[in-house]
């Protein structure tokens, strides 16, 4: 069956169908990207599960929709508007963040942006703005959080990776080091940080099923390839990443730490 007419079981699940995690509820939960794609779904599940949620985005008018629809349904979430590759900017959310929801006890390094670019096309100021939003914002984000995890003893953080550079993909260089980058991070900040009990994991997708990637990649090749290539038959959703960010931020994986991931339906 073709990935186009293969209806996912998950596309329409309920989410009362999957797993609840009682320690999640009231954790302090910050998530870069929150807007749209991935991080959409990430603010939802988190929230659905009792967390009071922070989310940043540069998308102030998609952010503040989110949010305003996820409060009249109860849920306790609140958007902050910024440009992750101002450093400065990205501190402030952070304290504005722990002011409001208490210090972030997990954090979920989301935010990503994968222009498309070749070698040659690269200057230094491309190089700049790509590197910015892909790897120095996990980085400096996990600075700023780092204090309150070590005075509470413990915390999560997931920094999200790609499943690109590992199929050794053209199309993207500055981005797929960037994403090989996180491997290298989050390695150094899980034996860093694991003696205060904050454990770091790179939750890793494949080609996920976000508007964006059907908007301006998806396409009856693209299909093709994923039905090649994959193991299992369907599509990596949203929802999939956001239920494994969901297992590796509760105390259920507690003993998790400094390892990938993936979800990428068997692909690498």
């Amino acid at each position: 069956m073709s990935g186009a007419a293969h209806q996912d079981a998950d596309a329409g699940a309920d989410a009362g169908a999957f797993a609840h995690y009682p320690s999640l509820v009231g954790r302090s939960v910050l998530v870069t990207g929150g807007a749209s794609g991935i991080g959409e779904a990430l603010v939802r599940a988190f929230a659905g599960q009792g967390a009071r949620v922070a989310f940043l985005d540069r998308d102030g008018a998609a952010g503040a929709r989110l949010a305003e629809a996820l409060r009249a349904n109860g849920r306790d979430v609140l958007f902050l508007s910024c440009d992750l590759a101002d450093v400065a900017a990205l501190r402030r959310a952070v304290a504005d963040a722990a002011r409001a929801n208490g210090p972030v006890e997990i954090l979920l390094n989301n935010a990503g942006y994968d222009q498309r670019h070749t070698l040659d096309e690269v200057d230094e100021a491309l190089w700049e703005s790509l590197s910015a939003v892909n790897i120095r914002a996990q980085f400096f984000a996990a600075q700023a959080v780092a204090p309150g995890m070590r005075q509470m003893g413990r915390g999560s953080i997931i920094c999200l990776g790609s499943t690109g550079w590992m199929q050794k993909n053209a199309g993207y260089p500055v981005y797929a080091t960037a994403k090989a980058a996180v491997k290298g991070l989050v390695n150094s900040l899980a034996r860093e940080l694991g003696p205060f009990r904050i454990r770091v994991n790179a939750l890793v997708p494949g080609w996920v099923m976000t508007e964006r990637q059907l908007r301006l990649w998806v396409t009856p090749e693209g299909e093709k390839e994923i039905d090649r290539a994959q193991c299992l038959p369907g599509r990596v959703r949203p929802g999939d990443i956001a239920r494994m960010a969901l297992f590796l931020a509760a105390d259920d994986s507690r003993m998790c730490t400094g390892q990938d991931f993936i979800v990428d339906g068997g692909w690498v």
